[in-house]
Formats: structure tokens, sequence, C-alpha cells
């Protein structure tokens, strides 16, 4: 049993990972601002179902608050943090970049800062896919060089992981970053396509379908992620006493830091994807096709190996069985 903050715990990841710790039994302090990114009520629903369970506690604040975090690390006593708290989305960063600055970089210094001075054995924060940038190498592995990110919301994420490592260095601090590869299921974001193919065909509306459909995505099912989560957040970050200066791994450090990735090792390509959307809800889509936005990447793969062999899992869950579940659960939370 271990004391636990999840930031972002009213998020899509961050209660899936909080209900999966209560169940066993750790104690769980959520923190989260709620901010209106997306549908605040679905954030609410989440919560509410967090709060229903007595090893919960809710703080709303915001990240960039030094003085609130500051206090929640002094009453706290954590033996862990999984930072899962950021502004998200790649295209919202190119309209609002001052979000992702206060946020993810403002926030993530106090976060650090927290850890630091609150004895914490083990910070493991949310990276992204995004970071692999204009790489065209697959699949996308952590000893890769990722010096190249094509949106602020990317650049953010690298600079999370440049801030760890140093914490990592200076203070000796145990930091591990994740990079997440296309999360969907059930209570998911309404931002993402797999809930706005499912509203849009729903309701009868046209889907936007970026890159023509050929845009390829390591669709990765919530469940997967929170495995992965809690084994490497259990796996406290060690030295890799084979690193040297001469010829440095981006993977891995002297320091007691690691990165790993958390994607399906599949790529799907987003007309298939919309295929299984379409099979599941009975009904088809009507498609406009578009060219690749300004800031996506056309295709994304994870390589998985350091995950499996450090922590012995891999992801497996299926598009269709992932997808046959977030429609059943959108189904049965808006009744349609």
């Amino acid at each position: 049993m271990a004391k636990i903050l999840v930031t972002g715990a009213a998020g899509f990841i961050g209660f899936h990972l909080s209900n999966r710790l209560l169940a066993r039994g750790d104690t769980v302090v959520g923190l989260d601002n709620l901010n209106d990114y997306y549908d605040v009520r679905l954030k609410e629903a989440r919560l509410a179902r967090l709060e229903a369970h007595p090893g919960f506690r809710f703080v709303r604040m915001e990240l960039s608050d030094r003085q609130g975090i500051e206090s929640v690390f002094a009453e706290g006593g954590f033996d862990r943090v999984v930072h899962l708290a950021a502004q998200a989305g790649v295209r919202y960063s190119i309209t609002h970049p001052h979000a992702y600055v206060e946020s993810n970089l403002v926030g993530f210094v106090n976060i650090l800062e927290g850890c630091r001075h609150g004895g914490v054995k083990h910070l493991v924060f949310a990276s992204s896919s995004s970071v692999y940038g204009a790489s065209t190498r697959m699949p996308f592995s952590i000893h890769d060089n990722v010096d190249h990110p094509v949106s602020l919301y990317a650049a953010t994420k690298k600079a999370n992981e440049l801030m760890a490592h140093t914490y990592a260095h200076l203070y000796r601090l145990p930091c591990t970053g994740l990079r997440f590869f296309t999360v969907y299921g059930p209570w998911g974001r309404p931002d993402m396509a797999m809930f706005l193919f499912t509203r849009a065909i729903l309701e009868g509306r046209p889907i936007d379908v970026y890159n023509y459909g050929k845009m390829r995505r390591d669709f990765t099912y919530v469940d997967d992620i929170v495995e992965g989560i809690i084994r490497v957040a259990d796996n406290i970050a060690r030295p890799n006493p084979d690193w040297t200066g001469d010829a440095p791994d981006p993977g891995t450090s002297s320091a007691p830091y690691r990165n790993y990735n958390i994607g399906n090792n599949n790529p799907v390509e987003l007309l298939h994807l919309i295929e299984v959307i379409e099979d599941a809800l009975g009904k088809k889509a009507e498609k406009i096709l578009l060219p690749l936005q300004p800031g996506d990447v056309p295709a994304t793969y994870a390589d998985v190996d350091d995950l499996v062999r450090d922590v012995g899992f891999k992801p497996a869950t299926s598009i269709e069985e992932g997808v046959g579940r977030f429609v059943a659960w959108y189904r049965e939370y808006y009744g349609c």
C-alpha cells in the first residue's frame, strides 16, 4: 500500500489509473484544475466516481500555482507521484501557445520541486509519442534522437523529459518518462478521433478524415496504458551502469532516469479504424477527405522492447476489442 499523488486525476488516463490504484489498496490524492478544454461535465462524472471511494481525496488546483503545489507536497508524504496533468492537444497548441508554457513547463517545474523537497521515491510523468516529431524511422525507439518536434505541444513534452533528467542528475530524484501512443477507450477525451467519429456517425454528420485516411496510429487501449504505468511506477528508475558520455543513450542515463514507450506496437490506418467503428455502430460514415494538418505526423509506431524487458508487459488489446468496449460505453453513457 502506497500514498500516491495523481495529477490530472479527473482526466481520461488519470481517472482509470486512480481507479486501479484504489482497487489494489493504495491511497490516492488526485489533483486537477477541471479546465474547460473539453466538456467539464465528463470530468466531473469521472471525479464523482473516484470520490465515492474512501481512499481518494481531491484537490482542485492549477499546476502553475507554485505556493499551492508546495502546500500539497508539504502535507502529502507521497511515496510516488504520477504526473499526467498537462495542456493536451497538438492542434490547440498552434493557437494557444501560452497555455502550454504555463501548464506543461511552469507547472512541471513546480511538480519537480515538490518531489525534490518532498522526498518522493519515484516520479513517473506523461510524455508523448509526439516527441518523435519529424522522424520517419519506424518503429519509434526510446534510443533514437528526438530533437525535431513539429508542434509546441511536442516541444513541451520533450522539455519535460530534459527537465526531469536534470533533477534526476542533480538531486538523484528517480524519474521515468512515458511516451503514450494515441490512447483510447471508455471515458475517453471528446477531442480525440475515436470520440469525434463515433458521435458524428451516430448523429448522421460527416467526419473529417485527415491525410486522406492514410494516417497510421498506434492506437493503445487505456487499460494497457494503465497497466504499463503501474508496472513502471513500481519499478523505480535506476542508473544504467553501461551508460557512457562517449555514446550517450537517449533512453537511459547515468542518473536514475528512464524513458519508455507505451504503445500497441501495431499501427492502424485511419480508414481501417473508421471501418471498425462503423461495424461496432452498425452504421456507415460519410467521410470528408482532407490533407495532413499542421503539427500532425503521418504515422506513429512504438518499439516497446525496453518496456517488455524491464517490467514484463506489452500492450495487446486489439483495435476491434477496444473499439467495441468504447462504443458500448459511449452508447450507455450518452443513452444513444
